[in-house]
């Protein structure tokens, strides 16, 4: 039976209707103002007092991060790369598959929470073959949410595993709900030999990779290979359309060209950025040479709406003008970030128009000031992205988060998922201590 959200405040970045209604099975079946909606013996959800909205999405984060929440470690950082070698490649290290796919259920539980329903995740363990799938299990068959996944080729880990993981899994996985890319974790940790036996695998799959997200990995390259990071990846043929090039923080005119020409995207992640004391993403250059930009956290938080502030806000503040980047930027970031995985997944996301997906969420909202077609971004951004909390989130009609919750049986998986995160501190603690 369809179902119909009714009397709610209807926005999806482009129409808005201050009491309308959205119906839906699977899919979109039509939206429009209440006084045009005709009830047909449809399961009617009440939406007075709530803004209905399409769900979100996150560029770019790392599961396997879940698990540092709370981690006590002692290492002293004073640099990008001390913070990898003493936190980040500790922990990933540890990763076995069960702790993997109990940071996956975490993760994705905390993400659908803050209204996220599809995950672009870079990920990097101990354990490498069936990583990936025991991500899939959790996010989307478990928790009911779209995912793409990707391992991060290394020369930390064995090579050639890391490959046939990125290769078994695009292969097998091309679904409205699964997808994948080529994972690589960024040039410093990648040998030219590396690079090459990937370029022999990738055909015409997406990498998924970090860039320029310290001025190490451009000295790195320059210093090793005489040439800087895109243009290392590019004379290896790894650009392939639709690849995405995270943070790209230090990156030259010239890549931003390569970047551009190639159709690449690049995923921003201001609030890691600032945490990890690395910089702030330059975006009016992205834009100037018409780059798509999408919007992660880094593994940081499970929060989108708190990346699209800090962008803006940082983007000011780098700039030191608030016309470095303004809602309408923010706009075309979010139409570009569904059309992204929309195509993608072979489906269509983000409006509320027929043959669409039924990815959406209810958020209580009581705008304190007239709202319209024309300033709901606006409501939007500076009254709920803040403290953003859905009452009720759908992926593909299906109710993932009701009055708040998940599902009893993932209530009682997440709770579990401490003594995972336990058993692996001390494996890493034992480590060190041997």
């Amino acid at each position: 039976m369809p179902k119909a959200i009714v009397n709610a405040m209807v926005y999806d970045f482009d129409r808005f209707y201050p009491s309308g209604y959205v119906l839906f099975d699977e899919k979109i079946l039509k939206a429009g103002d209440m006084k045009d909606f005709e009830d047909d013996n449809y399961e009617l959800i009440d939406g007075k007092g709530h803004l209905v909205m399409p769900s979100l999405v996150i560029g770019h984060t790392h599961i396997y991060s879940t698990f540092a929440r709370g981690w006590m470690n002692s290492f002293k950082y004073e640099n990008f790369m001390d913070i990898l070698e003493g936190q980040w490649w500790k922990l990933d290290r540890g990763l076995e598959e069960q702790s993997i796919y109990y940071s996956g259920i975490v993760n994705a539980v905390d993400h659908v929470k803050n209204g996220v329903t599809t995950i672009i995740d870079h990920h990097a363990s101990g354990s490498v073959s069936g990583a990936l799938e025991a991500l899939k299990k959790a996010v989307v068959d478990d928790v009911g949410l779209r995912g793409m996944f990707a391992f991060e080729t290394s020369d930390r880990f064995n090579v050639e595993q890391c490959i046939q993981e990125n290769r078994r899994f695009l292969d097998n996985h091309q679904t409205d709900k699964v997808s994948g890319h080529f994972g690589l974790h960024a040039s410093l940790s990648l040998s030219e030999e590396t690079l090459q036996r990937v370029s022999e695998r990738l055909a015409d799959a997406p990498i998924h990779i970090h860039v320029g997200e310290s001025e190490m990995d451009q000295n790195d390259s320059l210093k090793q290979y005489g040439e800087r990071v895109v243009t290392r990846l590019h004379r290896h043929g790894l650009l392939n359309k639709d690849s995405i090039l995270t943070h790209a923080l230090y990156v030259s005119d010239s890549e931003r060209e390569l970047i551009a020409e190639n159709d690449c995207v690049v995923a921003l992640n201001p609030s890691s950025n600032m945490n990890n004391g690395v910089g702030i993403p330059d975006y009016p250059a992205l834009k100037e040479k018409g780059i798509r930009v999408i919007v992660g956290n880094d593994g940081l938080s499970s929060s989108v709406t708190t990346e699209y502030l800090n962008l803006l806000y940082a983007s000011h503040a780098l700039k030191k003008t608030p016309e470095a980047m303004n809602l309408g930027d923010i706009q075309k970031i979010i139409d570009d970030t569904y059309d992204y995985v929309s195509a993608r997944f072979g489906i269509k996301l983000g409006r509320f128009q027929k043959d669409y997906e039924a990815d959406l969420l209810m958020l209580p909202y009581a705008p304190p000031t007239p709202i319209h077609k024309d300033n709901a971004l606006g409501h939007l951004f500076f009254g709920c992205f803040n403290s953003f909390k859905p009452r009720n989130v759908f992926v593909a009609g299906n109710p993932v988060v009701k009055d708040y919750e998940v599902r009893k049986n993932l209530q009682e998986t997440y709770q579990k998922a401490k003594a995972h995160a336990q058993d692996l501190w001390q494996r890493i603690e034992e480590g060190e201590s041997s």
